[in-house]
């Protein structure tokens, strides 16, 4: 009775947020209309208001970071669910990586201005010598960037993708391992052929989950993104995101842009929630399927 008691009010509790931020935002929408989501302009001074171009950051600095992590998670998986290395060392690589998701926030938007910009200034100015003929390697190269946040994302999201890759790597019958060696299949044919096949929509499930933590991460993206509201296809560039644009101007926002911001807030919400429940569904369909239901 207590377990169905906090399960509902966990759903009050998220409507009634939901309920307040659409309430403060009703008045820009009224006012803007889409035309807030296709604006490419954001001067609060000349009460414009775009979220054109913190939605293609928010979703490339996202991408990206899935882009970079996904194939890093899954050989982490692969690793820590096979009998490549004895219990002790897998344990300690799984106790590693879990650990990875403890850190919080803002010591990864520490560690990127210290370690991951210089990196990329370095770096990116030879990138953009040689290959600056190339749109998305154009530079100058900024430290505070789309490509210095999209590598601190890709770190952040790995636990997400590695953990639920691996669930459903171990989720995987035996006896399909065991089919495919009395064929006559190598173990890595039998992985890649056989198990990863089978575990493909866990995975997807993991992907999908690890874009929709990219997309609500908010601290360490405001110290390295470089909050620029410009259109810009360089990597290099600064760029901004939904969240980091709600942290960096909410505090000394008032009147219409506070409403502007809670507009924002209610995009990056229905973004949000869509791609978790969209991964969600993924990995109830995996869990059936594993277990001979679907």
């Amino acid at each position: 009775m207590a377990c169905f008691l906090a399960s509902i009010l966990i759903i009050i509790l998220l409507a009634f947020i939901i309920g307040e931020i659409l309430v403060n935002a009703w008045p820009a929408m009224s006012k803007f209309g889409l035309g807030f989501i296709s604006g490419i302009q954001w001067s609060p001074n000349r009460g414009l208001f775009g979220v054109l171009p913190v939605l293609i950051g928010t979703a490339a600095s996202s991408f990206l970071a899935l882009l970079l992590s996904l194939p890093l998670g899954l050989a982490i998986a692969i690793f820590l669910s096979e009998d490549f290395f004895p219990v002790p060392v897998r344990q300690v690589i799984r106790f590693v990586v879990e650990t990875l998701a403890a850190i919080p926030s803002v010591v990864y938007g520490l560690w990127g201005i210290f370690v991951v910009i210089p990196l990329v200034q370095q770096y990116g100015a030879v990138l953009a010598a040689k290959f600056g003929f190339i749109p998305f390697l154009s530079g100058p190269a900024y430290g505070n960037s789309l490509l210095t946040a999209s590598l601190v994302l890709a770190l952040m999201v790995l636990p997400t993708i590695t953990a639920i890759s691996r669930s459903s790597l171990v989720a995987v019958p035996y006896t399909l391992r065991e089919g495919s060696y009395a064929l006559g299949a190598t173990r890595w044919e039998t992985i890649l052929r056989v198990i990863i096949p089978t575990a493909a929509p866990g995975i997807v499930a993991s992907a999908i989950l690890g874009f929709g933590r990219a997309m609500g991460e908010t601290m360490a993206v405001a110290m390295l993104i470089g909050n620029s509201q410009r259109l810009s296809w360089s990597l290099l560039s600064p760029s901004n995101t939904l969240s980091a644009l709600l942290a960096n101007q909410f505090a000394e926002a008032d009147g219409i842009q506070v409403s502007a911001l809670m507009y924002a807030a209610a995009v990056l919400v229905v973004l949000t929630l869509g791609v978790n429940i969209a991964g969600e569904a993924v990995l109830r369909r995996t869990k059936k399927a594993t277990a001979g239901l679907g």
